[in-house]
Formats: C-alpha cells, sequence, structure tokens
C-alpha cells in the first residue's frame, strides 16, 4: 500500500506524520516543489520510527510524480495558505492552476487513485479536482467537513466539560466561515441531545465561534492551522485504507441530494475503500434547509470563478 502526501508545508507534514504514526501504509511519498524541503522533513519523521514504533517507510521528493505511481490514496495540500485577512475565496486564482496541476499528475501516474484535496478553497478545489481529473465522483473527496466537525465537538466540550470522544456533531455545507452549518440540534453527548444541556444563548455561541474557528487560528498564529486538518486528513484515509466505513462530513459531488446539482459540498458520507460509498440522508429543519441552500449558492458563486477563467 503506497499513498501520496502533496505538499510539504505545515498541513502536509502534520498529515504524513499522522499517517506514518498510524502504520497503515508500507510507503508514504512525500512531495514538494520546493527542493530538500520534502526529503529532509521525511528524513526527520523516520528518525523518530524507533521511538515511536512504527514500520511504514515515509520518502521525501521534489516534483517527481514519477514517484508517486501506484498509489493507492493522494491527499494535495499544496497551495499557499491563508493569511490573517485574507478570505478562502482570494485563493482561488493561485491555488486552482497548482490542484489542476497536482491532480492531473496524480492521475497519470495512478489512474486508480483517490484523491483527497485538502487546499482552500476546499470545496471550489475539489470540484477543480474533480471535473479536470476524469475520475468517478466517489473517488474525489474533500477534506473540509471533517475539521469543522472536530472543531464544533471542541467547542462543545469546552461548554459541556465533556469528552470530545462521548460528543457526535457533525457540520455540513460549505468550507467557510460564512458558509459552514454547525447542526447543533442533531448533535449529541452519549445519545442525549446536547440542546438538554444548553440554553439558546450557549447554543448560538458555540455556533459562531465553530464557524470563525479558522479564521480565529489565523489571526492567532498568523497563518492557516495544521494539526487538526493534518489529523483529519489521516483520519479519512484510515477510513479508506483499512475500508471502515466511518461516517464523516466530507465535500461530495451531489447529483440531487440535499436538493443540490453539479456541486461539490459538505454532506455526511460513508468512507471506505471505494472512496466515499454513499451519501447518508439526513432530516434537516426547515431552517436547516434554507442556510444549506444559501452555503450551496456561495460555494456554487466561487465555482464560477473557475469558469470565468476556462479552468474547467
Amino acid at each position: 500500500m503506497k499513498l501520496t502526501v502533496i505538499g510539504a508545508g505545515a498541513v502536509g507534514a502534520t498529515t504524513a506524520d499522522n499517517l506514518v504514526r498510524r502504520n497503515i501504509a508500507e510507503e508514504i511519498i512525500l512531495l514538494d516543489i520546493k527542493e530538500g524541503v520534502a526529503e529532509g522533513k521525511a528524513q526527520d519523521m523516520m528518525q523518530t520510527a524507533a521511538l515511536l514504533g512504527f514500520d511504514s517507510n515515509i520518502k521525501g521528493v521534489t516534483n517527481d510524480y514519477l514517484q508517486t505511481a501506484g498509489s493507492s490514496v493522494a491527499i494535495v495540500t499544496s497551495g499557499l495558505p491563508r493569511k490573517p485577512g485574507m478570505t478562502r475565496e482570494e485563493l482561488i486564482g493561485t491555488n486552482a492552476n497548482i490542484v489542476k496541476t497536482v491532480v492531473e499528475n496524480l492521475v497519470k501516474y495512478s489512474p486508480d487513485i483517490i484523491i483527497l484535496i485538502v487546499s482552500n478553497p476546499m470545496d471550489t478545489m475539489t470540484y477543480l479536482a474533480l471535473k479536470s481529473s476524469g475520475l468517478p465522483k466517489n473517488r474525489i473527496i474533500g477534506m473540509g467537513g471533517a475539521l469543522d466537525s472536530a472543531r464544533f465537538k471542541y467547542q462543545l466540550a469546552s461548554k459541556l466539560n465533556a469528552s470530545p470522544n462521548d460528543l457526535n456533531a457533525i457540520v455540513i455545507g460549505g468550507h467557510g466561515d460564512t458558509t459552514m452549518i454547525p447542526l447543533i440540534q442533531h448533535a449529541t453527548w452519549n445519545s442525549i441531545p446536547v440542546t438538554h444541556f444548553l440554553d439558546e444563548i450557549e447554543q448560538e455561541e458555540i455556533v459562531k465561534k465553530t464557524m470563525v474557528g479558522g479564521a480565529t487560528l489565523t489571526a492567532l498564529i498568523g497563518t492557516s492551522a495544521w494539526y487538526a486538518p493534518g489529523a483529519a486528513a489521516a483520519a479519512m484515509v484510515e477510513s479508506i485504507v483499512l475500508n471502515q466505513n466511518r461516517l464523516f462530513t466530507a465535500s461530495v459531488y451531489l447529483e440531487g441530494e440535499f436538493g443540490e446539482e453539479d456541486i461539490n459540498i459538505g454532506v455526511p458520507v460513508i468512507l471506505n475503500k471505494n472512496g466515499w460509498e454513499r451519501i447518508v440522508p439526513i432530516q434537516l429543519s426547515d431552517q436547516e434547509k434554507e442556510l444549506f441552500k444559501a452555503s450551496a449558492d456561495a460555494v456554487r458563486n466561487m465555482n464560477n470563478v473557475l469558469k470565468t477563467n476556462n479552468l474547467i
């Protein structure tokens, strides 16, 4: 089993580190365009093997996609990170060309590959990957919803003084500060609705903090986060590689589901050896349906930039 991580920056390197610690692949390729960066970080990780007890091999390469040949799954993290005050939408022009080139090279050497997109703006980059790769829709997946859901559980756990592992809570919609939809009415604490423990003001506060979770970190550290995105990507890959059939929110291509078509956006899906196996239906309130439609409209507006610039 071979996995590939494209981009050896903070998110890519953290993803690779999480994957190698999980010991789920014989080989992990870490690829970057900057000479020596991937090679150096890969060696640094391999020097922890005797300390952490893993047997996976991680190899760093500089822009040599031949080394990725035969990969089962690739995680695409390449592109510019978000800076303070920058929206994900502003990243479209720069990152679209990068992602398109990466995806085409991955498919060239690994035609049966499953591709997980992390690069921002994530939903639009996932849509671009699908349209430019020629792969079946189930083999192109966007990571954002898994990360947003983890951040949602963090906010809930902090307010409830609970273990995040006892919480079930998901975020659907676009991976953006104004487009994501934390479904607090559906969240539970070991099967008990969290709304039994939180008043409306507390619920609203949790939702708002979740929605600006990425922007909050960007403001604090001066760039996009990397620990949680790397962990989210690795967890999704593990479900695919080990055929775990775990439920994640992921950005996948809709063809009528949730009332939307020709769009990649976050919805609950089952991940296994086929990529995303199926979309899990969920009963939304009228308000949640309106929010989802507004989110889809916003994502579609970003996708139109790709069409305007003849990128798809």
